[in-house]
């Protein structure tokens, strides 16, 4: 009876070790069948290209792009006793005060932004102290009650965006223009709104995302090895310009005390090589700060030497002498009769501010003569001067470099045909014409009878520093060479006899012609007057072709008083910059006769 009894016990025990082996291969093959989210074993990196920079031809980085970040923490995984420790070491690294830091935490649960505009820099301390953070068990695991799983989550730092920077404030605006944001995907890119912003888009714009991927450690970083894959990002091109930030910094700084001086609405200048249209300084006295654009900001967003078209006034008559003298038409010592400085045709009557009873043809640009240019203008037939002054560039765009030029206009064949335009036509009036078309065309005068065209943009760098020259426009014969020689010598005579005489410099060969016109508003012409005074400044080895227009100068209404004497500034700078030497011969002393 007791065998019995101890072999039912045995037997019971081991239906109860077979049993429990049963449900533990059960149980085992649950764990084994059940669908689980098992972390990757791979893990990928990814990182936004960024767009170029614009850099001045000394080398100067004007507008540069940063990318910026955004710091995330969830609340409910700082551990309670250690949050004290989390706001001081992100406010030390962040440089965020500690108490706005605590403000967030306080009256924000979950996930909380503490900031959208981390730098770069600052970003990969960031990084650093999310893992410090770990490490100190700053944050805790937390289990689902729904799934029972466990998670973690610490500071996470974030690509949000990038912003375009401009280390030297307004400088170059409103030629180098503004950039405004796009989103996309939850990323902040810029593009181009403006000028060389604007313009070159396309060549400035990121182009290809950094991306790696492969085997992960423990800590979540990729295990570079043959396996694993990178993809290298691919930056917009810097964008290389052919203005020196040396140059372009002290004319804006002149054009600003000028300005105020002549109590003027703007002032422009541009200052070219004559011979390659490579521009030095493009200039405007009115400027803005591109990343803090304000309302009354709005008027000067536009680059006004392309984008101000006006009529040039008394600048035209030398195109129109140098049309006339290429076709054999006039001789410069041919005599025109002054009338006395009022000379009416039809119902016209064209006045001069100096009376002249007679003079030589060329004394007509000398001294800026409308009752002399209108009568020797007659000559041209309305279909010559019209074909000539669109062959000066006149209605057509002055660069390739910039976006929304205002091309101006000329009057038709029909129109120059007709005596009266004909007449007003050949002194600046019934047609528009911005800056950057005069100084193309008076380029020809300086650069053997070829107009040349402006170019701001010299080359495009690739993020190996090699340079990609940008092609040269073709040069355009638009008279001969005897002609723009003979109309060279008489700029220089307006310069050292005429109107121009403010602009002379000893040892330079300078030239140049004044215009003075009528501001046209609503249809009629108001007493408000433009300014300009294009022509060119030359030493033994350079040669450049400059051009300035004041607008509504309160000053004078004069070119003589305005214009003018801005001009002989940026010759001085150019000077002073040694763009320009002066070839200055020493006269001997009464002294140094004695010795001989």
């Amino acid at each position: 009876m007791i065998n019995q009894n101890k072999s039912k016990k045995i037997a019971i025990l081991y239906a109860l070790l077979v049993i429990g082996f049963l449900l533990f291969l059960v149980a085992m093959l649950a764990t084994v069948l059940k669908s689980r989210d098992l972390p990757s074993l791979y893990t990928k990196n990814s990182s936004k290209a960024t767009r170029g920079s614009v850099i001045s031809a000394d080398g100067y980085h004007i507008a540069t792009t940063v990318k910026l970040y955004k710091a995330i923490v969830n609340t409910h995984y700082i551990d309670p006793l250690k949050k004290d420790l989390f706001v001081k070491l992100f406010s030390i690294y962040s440089e965020i005060d500690a108490k706005e830091i605590e403000k967030k935490l306080n009256t924000q649960k979950g996930v909380v932004v503490l900031s959208y505009n981390i730098p770069q820099k600052q970003a990969q301390y960031l990084k650093q102290l999310a893992y410090e953070l770990r490490r100190l068990k700053v944050f805790m695991e937390i289990k689902s009650p729904s799934t029972g799983r466990t998670s973690l989550h610490g500071l996470s730092i974030i690509e949000s965006g990038e912003s375009r920077e401009y280390a030297y404030g307004k400088l170059l605006t409103p030629i180098l223009g503004y950039p405004h944001k796009v989103e996309e995907d939850g990323y902040t890119y810029v593009k181009g709104v403006k000028g060389i912003e604007r313009r070159f888009e396309n060549e400035l714009q990121a182009k290809e995302d950094e991306l790696s991927q492969g085997l992960r450690d423990v800590n979540s970083y990729i295990i570079l090895n043959k396996n694993s894959f990178t993809k290298q990002e691919v930056n917009g091109l810097d964008v290389k310009l052919t203005i020196p930030i040396s140059l372009q910094m002290r004319v804006e700084n002149m054009l600003d005390i000028m300005k105020e001086d002549l109590r003027a609405k703007e002032i422009m200048i541009s200052v070219m090589e004559a011979s390659t249209g490579k521009v030095l300084a493009m200039a405007s006295s009115n400027r803005f700060l591109p990343k803090n654009i304000e309302t009354e900001d709005y008027k000067s967003l536009n680059s006004s030497m392309i984008e101000y078209s006006f009529e040039p006034g008394s600048v035209i008559k030398v195109v129109t002498f140098a049309l006339l003298l290429d076709k054999g038409l006039i001789n410069p010592y041919d005599m025109v009769n002054g009338h006395g400085g009022r000379y009416t045709i039809g119902k016209k009557t064209i006045t001069d501010e100096h009376r002249f009873d007679r003079l030589s043809a060329e004394e007509i640009i000398i001294h800026s003569s409308n009752v002399g240019i209108a009568q020797i203008a007659q000559k041209l037939s309305g279909g010559e001067f019209n074909q000539g002054l669109m062959d000066f560039g006149f209605s057509k765009a002055s660069t390739p470099d910039l976006v929304y030029e205002r091309v101006g206009s000329v009057p038709s064949t029909m129109q120059l045909n007709n005596e009266i335009y004909k007449a007003t036509c050949s002194y600046g009036y019934g047609m528009r014409a911005n800056l950057m078309q005069l100084i193309r065309a008076y380029s020809a005068f300086n650069n053997n009878g070829r107009i040349v065209t402006p170019k701001l943009v010299d080359s495009f760098i690739d993020k190996r520093k090699k340079e990609i020259a940008t092609p040269y426009e073709e040069q355009v014969q638009v008279i001969s060479t005897a002609t723009a020689q003979r109309i060279k010598d008489i700029l220089i005579k307006t310069v050292n006899e005429g109107t121009g005489t403010k602009a002379k410099t000893e040892g330079l060969e300078v030239g140049g012609k004044t215009g003075t016109a009528h501001i046209v508003e609503g249809g009629r012409y108001v007493n408000e007057y433009n300014t300009a005074f294009i022509g060119f400044a030359n030493d033994t080895q350079s040669k450049y072709t400059i051009g300035v227009i004041v607008i509504r100068p309160k000053k004078s209404q004069f070119a003589a008083q305005t214009a003018v004497p801005v001009y002989k500034k940026i010759i001085d700078l150019l000077v002073e910059e040694e763009y320009l030497k002066p070839n200055i011969v020493e006269q001997p002393s009464p002294a140094d006769n004695n010795l001989y």
